[in-house]
């Protein structure tokens, strides 16, 4: 899933709201008993979220509204808002924007809160560090994840193919299309949907090859050479028909509706850990985890252990120590923690996971064992993305591999391009 703010609007409208905070001295809704919560995901997660602020209303005598939105829609509405003075109290927050949000103070730090009304004590210090930008806490996690691949397991039965427990390569997509197309898999399935312009999947691809998408100062850690060979290696997995086409793949539009397993065009979808259960709500085909293809067999180091999300307060809100005590809630509260699960990740609680662990559903234990097994090939979690991370993965890197996906553009081209043009866009900061 790809975000369609770019760095240079969203600055625009940062800027817009914080002079409109300025001006009202204070958010355009500001009544302690009553929070306004804004996230991203499907109604499962929606469901999942409104029982647990049901439960946090019943405790604490503050109601909590929630709104949801789709990811591609979430970020355009949550940045109209904070132009307008009017952000929700709580925000969801990618690891990928929170320091650009935090540069440009749309979300408060809650240093202030901790040990008062937020209780970290129990909770992983490396999701607790996941969450600061230059020192000062920003984030509360949701939950550990990793990426993984959504396996429609139903596909590769008919096919009469068992995957590797240890992952499979991408040479093995190969064969594994050659299988697909012999099988006549209903509305001829694809193995996978084209990832060539998925910003996880290139990281994961060059951190395998001991490179990374970004260096600690916010710069490019990879070259033209790099590029170029990733959009090769999708050029060939495209004209073999390992991939969907270019076609069928501009339909994924941001819903989880329009993703290519959901769809029914592909039987390997890349994604997150935690939304297997999501994914499972969407369809009758019974689905399971696998990591990302390896180069070679026995690659190490290509995935890590990632905060899914934060809640984050904005800056604008009248109402911060109520919503610092939500998110203590959230992150704390076993009941809560009994009705959410693990749709956004590993519980960064240990008392919470300890609690969970034997209430867990099939789906959920899924996710837990997927993240804490994933030995060799987990390598240490890189620095914050730079501020213009977000547009260099929309607006350069999906549109340039869409380019190529339609012919538009050679790879050998392409490569250049992309560092070119991200390398421009990283100098503005």
């Amino acid at each position: 899933m790809n975000n369609l703010i770019g760095r240079r609007s969203f600055l625009e409208i940062a800027g817009l709201g914080a002079l409109a905070a300025t001006l009202n001295g204070t958010s355009a809704y500001a009544a302690a008993e009553r929070l306004r919560l804004i996230f991203w995901g499907g109604q499962a997660r929606a469901d999942k979220t409104g029982k647990a602020s049901e439960l946090f209303a019943n405790q604490n005598g503050i109601t909590v509204q929630n709104e949801f939105l789709a990811w591609n829609d979430y970020w355009t509405k949550l940045a109209t808002q904070i132009a307008g003075g009017n952000a929700p109290d709580v925000v969801q927050m990618d690891y990928r924007y929170i320091a650009e949000y935090a540069a440009r103070n749309a979300i408060a730090p809650l240093d202030e809160f901790i040990g008062k009304e937020l209780n970290l004590a129990g909770f992983d210090k490396d999701q607790i560090e996941g969450g600061k930008v230059s020192g000062k806490l920003y984030g509360i996690s949701l939950g550990a994840n990793s990426v993984a691949t959504i396996v429609n397991t139903a596909a590769f039965d008919r096919a009469g193919i068992k995957l590797p427990v240890g992952g499979f390569t991408y040479d093995q997509l190969f064969e594994y299309a050659d299988v697909f197309k012999q099988s006549g898999l209903p509305n001829g399935i694809r193995v996978i949907m084209d990832a060539s312009g998925n910003e996880q999947m290139l990281e994961n691809w060059l951190r395998q090859r001991k490179k990374a998408l970004y260096t600690a100062d916010g710069q490019l850690a990879f070259g033209a050479d790099d590029a170029t060979e990733w959009f090769i290696l999708w050029s060939k997995l495209r004209e073999a028909g390992v991939c969907v086409t270019a076609e069928d793949n501009a339909l994924a539009t941001g819903p989880m509706e329009s993703t290519m397993i959901v769809s029914g065009k592909a039987a390997l979808q890349p994604d997150n850990s935690n939304l297997l259960v999501a994914y499972q709500s969407l369809m009758q085909d019974p689905l399971a985890l696998a990591p990302y293809p390896l180069i070679p067999t026995g690659a190490t180091g290509g995935q890590y252990r990632k905060p899914s999300m934060f809640f984050s307060i904005a800056n604008s809100s009248a109402a911060k120590s109520q919503a610092a005590q939500f998110l203590s809630f959230f992150a704390n509260d076993l009941e809560a923690a009994k009705l959410l699960g693990t749709e956004r990740g590993i519980p960064c609680s240990e008392p919470v996971r300890e609690a969970l662990a034997p209430t867990l559903s099939p789906l959920e234990r899924a996710g837990l064992e997927y993240v804490s097994g994933l030995g060799d090939i987990l390598g240490p979690i890189p620095p914050s993305p730079p501020t213009a991370a977000g547009e260099v993965s929309q607006s350069v890197l999906a549109n340039i591999s869409q380019q190529v996906a339609f012919g538009m553009e050679k790879p050998e081209n392409a490569g250049p391009m992309l560092v070119e043009q991200a390398t421009e866009l990283l100098s503005r900061r």
